[in-house]
């Protein structure tokens, strides 16, 4: 009985929460959730910290320019073996 007490005070706080977050949204002037996305952050751009999908990205096409695939060697040149 004493877990079934808990839990409905957890869900009472947690419902509460919920509707403190939709109030919020539902009174501000745009009404959206807040971006917080390391790639939109001001501060973060004014500091060159990106996301790290985006500096992986920015990584892989870096490599892909500096790869030449003509001068790859697919087969191995075996010497005195089988």
């Amino acid at each position: 009985m004493a877990y079934f007490k808990i839990f409905l005070v957890v869900l009472a706080l947690v419902t509460i929460a919920l509707f403190g977050l939709a109030i919020s949204i539902l009174l501000k002037k745009d009404g959206k959730f807040p971006n917080i996305h390391i790639g939109s952050n001001k501060h973060m751009k004014e500091k060159g910290i990106t996301c790290a999908q985006s500096f992986d990205k920015i990584e892989q096409a870096k490599v892909k320019k500096k790869l030449s695939f003509k001068e790859l060697n697919i087969i191995e040149e075996v010497k005195g073996g089988c």
